[in-house]
């Protein structure tokens, strides 16, 4: 299928399942807001970096980063609390059907260099996970969740989610927080919010996932259809952010 014949049945597909995105979100400090940032390590977002990480410069990833650093830099300006999911995995527990990736101790699994400095952010919390839900990863041993305990220390009353992939662990995480919510165990979150243009995920052509032997994943159309399954579960899909210094920052 040519590059003309691809970009119409996406135009058409997203005719026909459209997102229908919220209001512009306006974060003033009145609700108590925490910013989760999903798997924006280099294994998934550094060219050259894994298996599973770009072979190239790609656009979509490269605006997510962006986007997540200013949000992270005005967060811990504002001392907001933010949760940083990183994919970390044990080299002997495969997570099928993917190949190796994200070795825990490897750069695979660190933050992109652009967050790098979150780490010693006192307003940040980071989590390892060995698992594609980010919200089954934040589960100890003990069974408390990481997650639940931090929305409850910082009596978090609404989420802004950005990361990778948007149709596969971010949503993962995303529907699991909303199912949390709506069984009364994340109180007082109130809104899961999915920030589009802080969202991305991978491109696989036909032709190369052939001869990969995995299954096609058209960038542009799969993180259409991960918007929409987000918003499909309830949550609030925005692709506008803004607060009082937001806008000198972009």
């Amino acid at each position: 299928m040519g590059t003309v014949a691809k970009e119409a049945a996406i135009d058409l597909l997203k005719n026909e399942i459209p997102v229908k995105e919220d209001e512009p979100l306006f974060l003033s400090g009145d609700v108590n807001t925490g910013l989760v940032l999903v798997d924006i390590v280099n294994g998934f977002c550094t060219v050259g970096a894994g298996y599973l990480a770009p072979v190239a410069p790609d656009k979509q990833i490269s605006a997510m980063v962006d986007e997540s650093v200013k949000l992270a830099k005005l967060f811990c300006e504002k001392k907001w609390p933010i949760y940083a999911l990183l994919d970390s995995h044990h080299p002997n527990v495969p997570e099928p059907p993917h190949p190796p990736h994200c070795i825990a101790g490897t750069d695979e699994s660190k933050l992109v260099p652009a967050l790098q400095w979150l780490e010693s952010e006192p307003n940040v919390t980071l989590r390892c996970k060995d698992c594609i839900d980010g919200f089954v990863g934040s589960i100890e041993k003990d069974g408390s969740n990481v997650f639940v305990d931090w929305v409850k220390a910082n009596e978090i009353k609404a989420i802004l989610v950005v990361g990778i992939c948007t149709d596969i662990c971010l949503l993962d995480f995303v529907c699991s927080a909303l199912s949390a919510r709506n069984r009364g165990f994340l109180s007082p979150l109130e809104d899961v919010i999915v920030y589009s243009r802080g969202c991305s995920t991978f491109d696989l052509p036909a032709q190369i996932a052939n001869i990969k032997g995995a299954l096609p994943h058209p960038q542009e159309l799969m993180h259409h259809i991960g918007l929409y399954m987000a918003k499909g579960r309830g949550a609030k899909v925005v692709s506008e952010v803004s607060f009082d210094t937001y806008a000198k920052a972009t």
